[in-house]
């Protein structure tokens, strides 16, 4: 088949709800989560892979807190990014070989820590929105945290004071040619985990690490279009995009156009918080020439690729 397609998988598919999140959860959930990509392999699919990180840096942040109680450095949110990089792609890369091997299949997968160039007068730096780590803070905590770590904290559903940064949106890939020089030679790249690591770019075109966290589809879209995928694939926790979601008169979509897209996004269909970033990405994949966008869940991915479930999005 020889078509080339991103799959965007949401970190909640490694930590599940009501787990722990320990390595021997995330391995599992790992491996359950790969069969439909297997799948797409044998099809003749060349493939690279991004996926969230939403549980797992929360978790690192946790850890640096605690740790911070020690006397222990705590790393900045940047490295963070990398790290869950890191363990996670090694996670993804050994269970999707061990899977394929199962299956007599002998594929190289390289897992590539991505940095993101971000500009640093993206408008999110002015209003930090996006919400980090689990833990809640009581109005004069936050006001301490505010003082003594310069971080922002916003109120959250009535729980507490939660951390919040910026959001920018991605401007370049660093190794966007590698990466789809990979792909195009038949190797399974990881890359772009978590949105990737935010870094802004000088006046000489020296890189910096910027706490940050860049939307993980909004990633993927640049990503895809970068790499000349002709499908975008976003795996989330729904079989279908839908109108009126949870309410009377819920209405799955089929097929979307991009017209269709944008007028369903303006009208207030997709949150911010649920479908709205996966939908801002699939119009931005297409704007920038990709063929179509499917998002679907992990158990309908192959049904979806065969256009017999999902929500396909094309021009």
């Amino acid at each position: 088949m020889n078509k080339t397609a991103l799959i965007a998988l949401g970190g909640n598919a490694i930590i599940k709800a009501g787990q722990k999140g320990t390595a021997k959860e995330q391995f599992e959930n790992t491996a359950q989560s790969l069969d439909g990509i297997v799948r797409l392999i044998q099809m003749g699919y060349r493939l690279c892979l991004s996926h969230g990180n939403g549980p797992q840096v929360g978790n690192m942040l946790r850890q640096q807190e605690l740790a911070e109680v020690q006397g222990i450095p705590p790393l900045p949110l940047g490295l963070l990014n990398a790290a869950t990089q890191g363990t996670m792609g090694y996670m993804i890369e050994q269970s999707l070989l061990n899977r394929l091997k199962e299956r007599g299949l002998e594929r190289d997968i390289l897992s590539i820590l991505t940095q993101i160039v971000v500009d640093k007068n993206d408008e999110s730096f002015c209003a930090p929105s996006k919400f980090i780590g689990s833990r809640y803070y009581s109005a004069d905590e936050a006001k301490e945290l505010e003082k003594s770590m310069g971080w922002t904290l916003k109120e959250d559903s009535g729980k507490g004071f939660r951390r919040v940064v910026a959001s920018p949106k991605p401007q370049k890939i660093i190794p966007a040619k590698s990466i789809a020089a990979l792909v195009e030679s038949g190797i399974i790249v990881i890359a772009a985990g978590g949105g990737g690591i935010p870094v802004i770019e000088n006046e000489k075109g020296s890189f910096s690490t910027i706490d940050a966290v860049i939307d993980k589809d909004l990633a993927g879209a640049l990503l895809a279009h970068e790499i000349g995928a002709e499908s975008f694939i976003i795996l989330t926790g729904v079989d279908k995009v839908c109108l009126n979601y949870g309410k009377s008169g819920q209405n799955e979509l089929n097929e979307l156009s991009l017209k269709e897209a944008k007028s369903f996004y303006e009208q207030g269909h997709f949150p911010a918080g649920s479908m709205g970033p996966k939908i801002l990405a699939a119009i931005d994949f297409i704007e920038r020439g990709g063929r179509e966008v499917i998002i679907t869940s992990l158990e309908k991915l192959v049904l979806a690729i065969e256009g017999r479930a999902g929500t396909r999005i094309r021009a």
